[in-house]
């Protein structure tokens, strides 16, 4: 008989999580599914590095206190065969030394801010420079470089993991001290939840994202192009050479970047267009239909046609940047020991608009004093 999504689900949730280690000593995860946390490695700092095991209704997550990174997330085919579908790495040295983002948290500013500048209450901010002339991801230390301090929990049918850190007033150029704390839950339907949160002492801005690598194939299985994509945006945002948004809401029709209908990634991602060029492939943002909301609204589909796995996307945030993995060099080697080259997964990051600080016809990323940030994204799997 053929398995499908729930099939599997209630044999995984009863089986829970297999024994894993803690600080060198075997434990077996409790009857209950609670994360379970292992030493992972260490910093050059002497810094412990742990790595937290979760399970429920099918999906299986494994995340680093290095930068909030998933390490892997595993989810079945349609034949109930599970694979990591997340690219990643297999040391913490190989994490601090040359990871493109993989899996990580960021912040404090997710995406391009251009020259790395803005002003905001009559004060001009410089960020730390980290992508040519811009800043990028929060800069060269951004929240994907920085130890988080991980608590695992079960609530209900749910389990998952609170991430606390702390961005001190003027790290990396950015005002105000900014508490920061991100919820990953996995559900009983086996559900990846995000849920952001943060406050500040200070105006600042903020735009948090995660910059999972999806490959539905399984890392390291070669390239996504044939995946399946739809976006429910009618509109993105053109990029100058640099990357940095144009500041206009280009509509899609007509265009290579039009995934209204669904259509594989790699359909029209060779074609002559300046947009492509400039970003070597696909690396822009996509001004959501639905806009901000309350809650999360289904705005992706991403399938793997060879092994039936999907993902849906649902958030709350206004934009979607999808990156098609244009700098993957073949100089990398995975989790599970293949090479990653260009095209072999791609990212699609819920997030407000790159440079919105320098934008003011963009949604705001101004966060204040006694206001609570807040942004919730999920990711529901299927095959």
């Amino acid at each position: 008989m053929e398995l499908n999504r729930r099939t599997l689900i209630a044999g995984t949730a009863a089986a829970g999580i297999a024994a894993t280690t803690l600080g060198g000593t075997a434990q077996a995860a409790s009857g209950s599914g609670r994360p379970v946390k292992e030493l992972f490695g260490k910093l050059a700092d002497g810094t412990k590095v742990h790595r937290w095991s979760l399970e429920n209704g099918g999906t299986r997550l494994k995340v680093l206190s290095y930068g909030g990174i998933v390490q892997s997330l595993e989810i079945p085919d349609r034949h109930g065969r599970y694979k990591n579908v997340s690219l990643g790495f297999a040391t913490i040295e190989d994490y601090v030394a040359k990871s493109p983002y993989f899996g990580a948290l960021i912040g404090r500013y997710g995406n391009r801010i251009a020259k790395g500048r803005f002003d905001l209450d009559g004060k001009s901010y410089q960020l730390s420079v980290n992508d040519g002339v811009n800043s990028l991801h929060g800069g060269a230390k951004g929240f994907d470089k920085r130890p988080w301090d991980i608590e695992g929990f079960t609530s209900g049918s749910d389990v998952g993991l609170h991430l606390y850190y702390t961005s001190v007033d003027g790290e990396m150029g950015y005002p105000g001290t900014l508490k920061a704390k991100v919820t990953y839950t996995l559900t009983r339907h086996g559900d990846w939840r995000i849920d952001y949160e943060a406050t500040t002492d200070k105006a600042t801005v903020v735009n948090l994202t995660s910059h999972v690598y999806w490959n539905l194939a399984g890392e390291g299985s070669g390239s996504i192009y044939d995946h399946e994509l739809k976006i429910a945006a009618a509109r993105y945002t053109p990029v100058d050479s640099g990357l940095i948004p144009t500041g206009e809401l280009a509509k899609v029709a007509g265009t290579p970047f039009d995934f209204r209908r669904t259509k594989t990634v790699g359909e029209d991602i060779r074609e002559a267009n300046q947009q492509l060029l400039y970003g070597k492939g696909i690396d822009h943002n996509w001004v959501l239909d639905k806009g901000i909301t309350a809650k999360p609204a289904h705005v992706a589909t991403l399938r793997d046609p060879s092994s039936g796995r999907t993902l849906r996307i649902a958030t709350t945030e206004p934009g979607l940047q999808f990156y098609s993995g244009n700098f993957l060099d073949g100089t990398l080697v995975g989790t599970g020991g293949h090479i990653y080259r260009q095209g072999d997964a791609l990212c699609l990051e819920t997030q407000h608009f790159p440079d919105s600080p320098n934008q003011p016809a963009f949604p705001s990323t101004v966060l204040r004093p006694g206001e609570t940030y807040r942004s919730s994204t999920v990711h529901s799997f299927d095959a």
